[in-house]
C-alpha cells in the first residue's frame, strides 16, 4: 500500500500552469504524515465564477477564494478512507502568489496543504486553532522546501539616481 494518499483531480479551467496530480498527492501526504496510507482526497479545479458560488453558498463571502476544503462526514471517512474534497481556484491563487511576491509553485503548496489539514480537522477560527494550523503548516512546509508563508520578506523599494 502507499504511504501518500489516493488524489484524483478534475480540472474545470485551462491556462496557467497546474501542477501535476502527483505533486498534489506528494504535499497532500506530507500534510497528513503517517495518516496518509489508504486516504483519498478529490481536487476540483475551478474558475473565478465557480468559487465565488460556492464561496458564497457555503461560507458566506461573495467572492471567489483560493481554496475551499469539503471534510467527508465522519462516517463515509472512517468506511471509505475518503478525506473530502478541495476546491481550487487557480486564478485566485496566481493573483495571490504575484501580490506576495511569491513563486506559484510555493503558494500551491502551501494552500494544498492548508486544504488537506482544514480536512483533518483544524482551524483557524480563534488564535489558539489559527497558532495550532500555522505551526504545523510551516513544519509540513519546511519539509517540502517552502519558506514560512506567514513570514513575508517584502521587496525592498528600488532606490532612483
Amino acid at each position: 500500500m502507499s504511504r501518500l494518499p489516493a488524489v484524483s483531480v478534475v480540472r474545470r479551467v485551462r491556462g496557467g500552469w497546474l501542477p501535476a496530480a502527483r505533486e498534489l498527492q506528494r504535499w497532500a501526504g506530507a500534510a497528513l504524515g503517517a495518516r496518509a496510507a489508504g486516504r483519498e482526497i478529490s481536487v476540483l479545479l475551478v474558475g473565478p465564477a465557480a468559487s465565488r458560488t460556492l464561496n458564497a453558498r457555503y461560507r458566506g463571502r461573495d467572492r471567489p477564494t483560493n481554496v475551499l476544503s469539503f471534510p467527508a462526514p465522519p462516517r463515509t471517512a472512517h468506511s471509505s478512507g475518503l478525506l473530502g474534497d478541495l476546491v481550487i481556484c487557480p486564478a485566485v491563487l496566481r493573483a495571490e502568489a504575484r501580490a506576495q511576491h511569491k513563486s506559484a509553485r510555493a503558494h500551491w503548496t502551501h494552500l494544498v496543504v492548508h486544504g488537506v489539514l482544514h480536512l483533518t480537522g483544524y482551524e483557524h477560527e480563534r488564535e489558539d486553532q489559527a497558532l495550532r494550523m500555522e505551526r504545523r503548516e510551516i513544519r509540513v512546509l519546511r519539509s517540502l522546501g517552502v519558506a514560512n508563508p506567514y513570514h513575508t520578506v517584502r521587496p525592498r523599494p528600488r532606490r532612483t539616481a
